[in-house]
């Protein structure tokens, strides 16, 4: 067991008060979340929209012998979460299934994925989106939101199969690459296991087309010198031309816009509800010259010469095949973390 010794504790003072429920609440591991919350959150957010709702779903259903439960409090309006550990017992009963089971979500997930879990979001997603709500009564609409609760945590539980089936490719690979070269090259390995081909890049690629409009154009030039998104957009409904890209921007919008600043959060405007956003990053890819086919070359690039370097290091034809089955798979699951997330988030 790796060292165990507590090197420090905070348990809150008088500026930074906490309440603790009970002792085993308070000898738990606390971080403040800044990855997901960064910002304080709202009551009704960490009431219902919370992911730690579905985190024991997801230890229950892959028997993850490193925890029991991923739990969350709001700390001074600020989300804080916690590992709920599992037993020594537990572990030593729990890893043997974790082991079996996970090949079988590595192996099977992208074609679940394409034929059954991804057609269900968008079965949930057009339910939720030509809803009436115009014509709704308020009772229907305290239905919807029922309905809408429940597809967001079904959505968390697809959520938690992915990553897991994409954790179990990467894994796969990089047990078969340090078997086969005989050491770990976390760097090497990085560059491999990325994405070339997801609706992120789709979504960017979009947004230069946008941008590109606009330095082809004279008058679209004029109206993105305003200083704010605000001023352009108001220049831009000055002129058919302007008025032209802004229904361009919009259907960028109905594709990719169905995000906001933050995404665990409800009280925020989508960019499909407000454009502003989506002028600033238009905006900032004039100023910059942002060239995305360049990045996306670089990426490509990067991928296919750390390849290159790790079949060097690979001595004989059986270690070459002991590798490629599973590099083939992590490339393939790759794209899922950012095109779950551009349905999702």
């Amino acid at each position: 067991m790796p060292n165990q010794t507590v090197l420090g504790t905070f348990f809150g003072d008088t500026a930074f008060p906490i309440e603790w429920k009970d002792e085993q609440e308070k000898s738990l591991h606390w971080f403040y979340d800044d990855l997901h919350c960064p910002q304080p959150i709202s009551p009704m957010w960490f009431d219902v929209g919370g992911w730690w709702l579905t985190c024991r779903y997801m230890y229950r259903r892959f028997g993850l012998p490193f925890g029991h439960d991923w739990i969350a409090r709001k700390i001074n309006n600020y989300v804080h979460s916690a590992i709920v550990p599992q037993d020594d017992e537990e572990i030593a009963r729990l890893g043997p299934y974790f082991g079996a089971v996970l090949p079988i979500y590595a192996n099977n997930f992208l074609d679940w994925w394409k034929t059954r879990l991804l057609p269900e979001v968008l079965r949930n997603f057009e339910y939720l989106d030509s809803f009436p709500t115009a014509t709704a009564s308020l009772a229907e609409l305290m239905v919807l939101l029922e309905d809408a609760l429940d597809i967001q945590e079904r959505h968390f539980r697809i959520h938690w199969l992915l990553n897991m089936a994409q954790f179990a490719s990467f894994l796969n690979f990089q047990n078969a690459f340090k078997e086969v070269i005989g050491e770990e090259d976390p760097v090497l390995v990085g560059k491999i296991l990325v994405s070339i081909d997801d609706r992120n890049w789709d979504s960017i690629k979009g947004l230069c087309k946008l941008r590109d409009k606009v330095k082809a154009d004279r008058v679209l030039k004029a109206a993105f010198k305003g200083e704010t998104a605000v001023d352009v957009l108001a220049a831009l409904e000055k002129t058919a031309k302007g008025k032209a890209f802004r229904k361009a921007v919009d259907k960028w919008a109905r594709e990719f816009g169905y995000k906001a600043i933050y995404t665990h959060e409800y009280i925020y405007l989508l960019w499909v509800e407000h454009p502003a956003p989506i002028i600033e990053a238009v905006k900032g890819y004039l100023e910059s010259g942002y060239d995305v086919k360049a990045d996306l070359k670089k990426v490509k690039d990067s991928q296919a010469g750390a390849i290159k370097e790790m079949w060097k290091r690979v001595k004989d034809a059986e270690g070459r095949s002991k590798i490629k089955g599973t590099l083939d798979m992590a490339l393939k699951m790759a794209p899922l973390t950012p095109d779950h997330h551009f349905y999702f988030d």
